[in-house]
């Protein structure tokens, strides 16, 4: 094998709450992450020569902080038979929207380089490559519907092959994960925990019930967004426009609304779309566990 074609598909958050600070200043978080039929492309191809090579579409991201150049120093450093490689990224996902496009092109480049150089990684040092990258990179691996604790690294399978319909939305404010967990830390008044609501998303996921889905949607970064009206305003338009249910994903700036049937997702894309920046998609469940 001389090159590879990845899709990076990109995650909402169905809920989210931070259940505390730990010492090392990571969070410990409860969620579950859906993947989405959202993707970045990457192509990866070997090359004669001894370091990586990449080209975006967005300039910005060509440079050495990108975690594709990060996981390929950590992967060459541990395995010598590792050449030059050229890497393409084609970027279709919203940037700094909580849908994790950089966590989840780190992983997918880490699963296509152990194809392409047979590295015979397991999951368990594949996960721990993530790790070591970011904290939303261990759910990224994963191509389907998982729950997320601990920084977002201890993975709990869902068996779930539910598919249904969803309509972002890209407001034009951009959110720094890093001060969104500051905010989080500096409220005054501590959040009430939703444990509840992830019992109930589960249930919803494996039952393929989207009227049970909906109204446990939860996510506390909400409440510290800012400015808040924005986000409030954008849940109200995908409610009007049919949504049965609606939420800011990650640390935002994305808002999601679900829908019922394509038929509904499609009527409430091509009305929101001249007004917004738009996006139409699926949940995205493999059928079995990936071979990671």
């Amino acid at each position: 094998m001389e090159e590879i074609y990845i899709k990076a598909r990109a995650k909402i958050n169905l809920n989210l709450e931070v259940v505390g600070k730990r010492e090392d200043n990571y969070h410990n978080i409860q969620s579950v992450f859906q993947k989405i039929n959202l993707y970045d492309e990457i192509y990866i191809k070997k090359v004669p020569t001894k370091d990586i090579e990449l080209k975006t579409n967005i300039e910005e991201l060509n440079n050495k902080e990108n975690i594709i150049y990060k996981a390929y120093q950590i992967l060459k450093q541990k395995h010598k038979n590792i050449t030059g490689i050229q890497v393409i990224i084609n970027k279709k996902i919203p940037m700094q929207a909580g849908l994790a496009g950089g966590s989840t092109d780190g992983a997918s480049f880490i699963l296509g380089m152990n194809q392409l150089f047979n590295l015979k990684l397991s999951k368990q040092q594949i996960e721990e490559i993530g790790r070591n990258l970011g904290a939303d990179v261990v759910p990224c691996f994963y191509q389907k519907a998982v729950l997320a604790k601990g920084i977002g690294d201890k993975i709990t399978n869902i068996a779930t092959n539910f598919k249904y319909y969803i309509v972002l939305i890209k407001p034009k404010i951009n959110c720094n994960t890093k001060e969104m967990f500051e905010k989080i830390d500096q409220k005054e008044k501590k959040l009430k925990q939703q444990t509840s609501c992830t019992n109930n998303i589960i249930q919803a996921l494996e039952q393929h019930k989207l009227d049970l889905l909906a109204p446990n949607l939860y996510n506390q970064f909400e409440e510290v967004v800012e400015p808040k009206s924005m986000i409030e305003n954008l849940k109200k338009e995908f409610i009007k426009q049919g949504a049965i249910g609606s939420l800011m994903t990650g640390t935002g700036s994305c808002v999601y609304g679900l829908f019922q049937n394509k038929q509904k997702a499609k009527i409430a894309y091509h009305r929101l779309k001249n007004k917004y920046q738009t996006y139409i998609c699926t949940s995205y469940n493999v059928a079995k566990e990936p071979k990671i």
